[in-house]
């Protein structure tokens, strides 16, 4: 597939927020109206949208669901591929968004916890449709929205949930997440060395640079979310630089 930068619409509250190394209160964008957000990178170009549930993942209620299935039904009607995580908990949980018109689950504590979830998605509604985040800290992974570490690193499980019918993993290394300081790619690159799966890599991206040391690592994509938000660069000038590299 073609690399992809991804616009994240991460839902706290009922805003779009984009929280410091996923920490609550530590917002460093705060806006009211995340159906509006996620419009607006349609508008400008983009082909999927990343949307995460942070009520979901760092306390277990899913308050956001109702503007999850607007833009949902929204991107959709535009032909836009849309990928959900935060707080997919169950096969219930995951069967309903994929039902609703997800492209995509993405499931991190549920997969760890129960790895045969993954498994039984894939049989249930085809391994494309089954995301696994990998999201590491330190070298391991971290769970119930980063707030515990296991005991296994990203390749370790990477290799398991490809086995299992993983279509896609999401990367995200937390020591660079949010903190707007430039990417380190040699996590990414062991994992996609590791897997013959996609993976889509986050945390750290800063610069336009940024994106293509990303790309470099083999990754199938990227996504961005602090540095759009925060005006380091606009989502058109992402999909230009990648354009130019092309020629």
């Amino acid at each position: 597939m073609d690399f992809e930068v991804i616009p994240a619409v991460d839902m706290r509250g009922g805003k779009c927020v984009q929280l410091v190394q996923g920490v609550p209160g530590s917002e460093m964008v705060s806006l009211d109206d995340p159906i509006a957000v996620a419009l607006d990178w349609i508008s400008q170009g983009a082909k999927t949208l990343h949307l995460i549930d942070l009520d979901g993942a760092l306390d277990g209620k899913r308050i956001n669901a109702p503007i999850i299935e607007k833009i949902v039904h929204d991107g959709k009607n535009r032909g836009v591929r849309i990928q959900i995580g935060g707080g997919i908990r169950s096969f219930e949980d995951a069967a309903h968004l994929l039902k609703l018109g997800a492209d995509r689950v993405i499931l991190s504590t549920a997969a760890l916890r129960e790895p045969e979830l993954v498994k039984k998605l894939a049989d249930e509604f085809g391994t494309a449709h089954i995301n696994v985040a990998l999201d590491s800290k330190n070298g391991k992974v971290a769970i119930e929205g980063w707030k515990k570490l296991s005991e296994f690193t990203a390749v370790e499980m990477g290799q398991k949930f490809e086995k299992l019918g993983a279509g896609t993993l999401l990367f995200t290394n937390i020591d660079t997440e949010g903190l707007m300081r430039g990417v380190n790619p040699t996590p990414t690159a062991e994992l996609v060395k590791s897997v013959k799966i996609p993976v889509i890599a986050s945390g750290g991206i800063t610069t336009l640079q940024d994106i293509l040391t990303i790309r470099a690592t083999g990754a199938c994509g990227v996504v961005v979310g602090s540095a759009l938000y925060t005006g380091k660069f606009t989502y058109p000038e992402a999909l230009n630089i990648l354009k130019e590299q092309q020629k």
